[in-house]
C-alpha cells in the first residue's frame, strides 16, 4: 500500500481506532488528575488534526466530569521557522479561541510531536493570545527525535521512529480512514 500524499511505502498500522480511544481516554484521566480537575482548564487543538482530537478530548473529559473544557483552534502557519522555505504565500487556517485564556492551563493538543518545532510555533502563539498559569502539551504520538528541550506532558503512544520513516494519524474528521500508521521513506530518497 502507498501513501498517495507523500508517495511512500507503507509499513504498519500502529494503532486501530480502538486503539486511540483508549489512548484518548487515559489522557483525559490524566489531564483531570495532574489539574486536579478542570477548574480553569481549556485545550486547543493545533490545526489541523489537533482539533479534532482536543474535542474528542474534550467529549471525553465531559463524560468523566460532567463538565466540558472550552476548546480553540490554533492556526500555527506565521509563527512556523520554517516559513519561508514552505510557500512565499502562506495559506493561513485562521484561529478560533472565543474565550480569554488568561490564567488558564492551556493544553496545546497535536497529533504527532517529532521535532518539537511546531509545538515551540504553538507555545509563541499562544502567548501572543494572553498569559496564561501554564501551558502543557498532549500528543496523541511522540516519535522521538525532538531538536528542542520541549516534551509533551500527555503522550498516547510513544512509537520509536528513524528519520526515514513518516508516522501518519488518519482521523474521520479529516481524512478518509482512522489509525495511526507508518511510512518509509528510504526507498522512495535511495531509489
Amino acid at each position: 500500500m502507498r501513501n498517495a500524499r507523500m508517495d511512500m511505502e507503507y509499513k504498519a498500522a500502529l494503532m486501530s481506532s480502538e486503539d486511540m480511544l483508549r489512548a484518548l481516554k487515559r489522557i483525559s484521566h490524566q489531564i483531570i488528575e495532574k489539574n486536579r480537575g478542570l477548574d480553569k482548564v481549556c485545550l486547543v487543538g493545533i490545526k489541523t488534526r489537533g482539533v479534532p482530537l482536543a474535542r474528542r478530548l474534550a467529549a471525553i473529559i465531559g463524560d468523566i466530569e460532567g463538565t466540558v473544557p472550552p476548546v480553540g483552534e490554533l492556526d500555527i502557519t506565521l509563527y512556523r521557522d520554517d516559513l519561508s522555505r514552505i510557500s512565499e504565500t502562506p495559506k493561513l487556517k485562521g484561529s478560533s479561541i472565543d474565550f480569554s485564556i488568561e490564567d488558564m492551563t492551556v493544553v496545546l493538543v497535536d497529533d504527532v510531536i517529532y521535532t518539537a518545532r511546531t509545538a515551540r510555533a504553538a507555545l509563541e502563539a499562544v502567548m501572543k493570545l494572553g498569559r496564561p498559569a501554564k501551558v502543557q502539551l498532549c500528543a496523541l504520538v511522540d516519535r522521538g527525535h525532538t531538536e528542542l528541550p520541549i516534551r509533551p506532558n500527555f503522550v498516547g503512544k510513544n512509537i520509536p521512529t528513524s528519520t526515514d520513516e513518516v508516522v501518519a494519524v488518519r482521523l474521520r474528521e479529516t481524512d478518509d480512514s482512522e489509525g495511526v500508521y507508518i511510512f518509509d521513506k528510504s526507498d522512495i530518497i535511495s531509489g
